[in-house]
């Protein structure tokens, strides 16, 4: 293609930034194709977070032990509270699926392991359904009945 024919395409949207074999409006498309592509999989503005999205089977003996203590986040009210909270109800935290999606990004087994590192506490989704959870749990409500609070809320 010669100069002129290129500058001439260029302005006219044809092709893109010399030797990237992009045109304007390729790029256009694909950018909506991207946009269309994520809200497809999140939902409309986040409402549904990951669609069918499955609770593992709690394990047998799981403690609180393994949590992180919740003096380290003394200076952040609400996270230290739901620390506190998540060392009480481990074995219940065990059985939830986070809705953070931590076990595709980080490899996490349960909402229980959010909270076995600082991941807990810079998430509100992880410190969200924990406090779900304890509350409910304080108020006698089994684990199926959380889990169904929990993927009401997050559209799972």
């Amino acid at each position: 293609m010669s100069r002129a024919s290129r500058r001439r395409a260029e302005r006219e949207g044809g092709v893109g930034p010399r030797g990237s074999g992009l045109s304007r409006t390729g790029v256009s498309a694909g950018v909506g194709m991207g946009l269309l592509l994520l809200l497809a999989g999140v939902g409309w503005a986040g409402m549904s977070i990951s669609a069918g999205s499955h609770h593992p089977d709690p394990r047998e003996g799981v403690t609180g032990s393994t949590v992180v203590s919740s003096t380290r986040y003394a200076s952040y009210p609400r996270v230290k509270e739901v620390y506190s909270q998540a060392a009480e109800i481990a074995a219940i935290l065990d059985g939830l699926y986070c809705y953070c999606d931590c076990s595709k990004h980080s490899g996490h087994r349960s909402l229980l392991t959010c909270f076995e590192s600082d991941h807990g506490a810079a998430c509100d989704i992880c410190l969200t359904e924990a406090a779900i959870a304890y509350r409910m749990t304080k108020d006698g409500k089994p684990l199926d009945d959380i889990r169904d609070a929990i993927d009401e809320l997050y559209g799972g």
